[in-house]
């Protein structure tokens, strides 16, 4: 009984931690788009009306995507600590769904890459040419700065490597979102049998 109980006790630590993790991720995520949506850098892109609804529907995905994360490790964490079957298996089951969300959104932004890189360059091109027709208005400082003669080839080196990048910080999480599954469903078993044997 008492070995049954600290490996319990060891299961129900980590998962909390893990969960305390996943819910101050989430929040770190909340506030990152907010950040990016109104004071960052792209700020000035974001309230731009020739900015792309694609821009505006990532930001957005990426603060509800922060707020379904800090929700699910709130769940986490409640049903670690209350030892609560219910939570626990809710919890399992938003990491499930996250991680089905993850696999197919890799699939789709490895598909869709072409398609971001023409949309970007399109987005370059259209400002590099509103630029040279006012060059004395409305100067865009990124433009003028940082325009070379292969810019084209040299967006699509850009997003090919951050989406690298990308894929690789993907499938961390998706590792960490397994060993969430894991632990999750050894302390809901753990506690059931707990419970049979009192």
């Amino acid at each position: 009984m008492g070995v049954g109980y600290g490996g319990m006790r060891c299961i129900k630590i980590l998962l909390f931690i893990f969960n305390l993790t996943f819910w101050l991720a989430g929040l770190a995520v909340v506030a990152f788009g907010l950040w990016l949506r109104f004071s960052g850098p792209m700020a000035e892109f974001a309230t731009d009306k020739k900015s792309p609804e694609l821009f505006f529907m990532g930001l957005y995905v990426l603060v509800g995507a922060g707020a379904i994360m800090a929700a699910v490790g709130f769940f986490g964490c409640c049903g670690a600590a209350r030892e609560s079957q219910c939570l626990i298996g809710t919890f399992f089951a938003c990491l499930l769904v996250i991680f089905a969300g993850e696999v197919t959104a890799g699939v789709f932004a490895f598909i869709g890459k072409k398609v971001a890189i023409q949309e970007a360059q399109k987005i370059y091109e259209d400002a590099y040419e509103d630029y040279m027709k006012n060059p004395v208005g409305k100067m865009n400082s990124t433009i003028y700065r940082y325009h070379v003669a292969n810019c084209l080839v040299e967006i699509q080196n850009v997003i090919d490597t951050h989406l690298h990048l990308v894929g690789i910080v993907g499938i961390a999480i998706a590792s960490i979102t397994i060993f969430g599954m894991i632990f999750s469903m050894v302390l809901c078993c753990t506690i059931r049998n707990m419970r049979e044997m009192i």
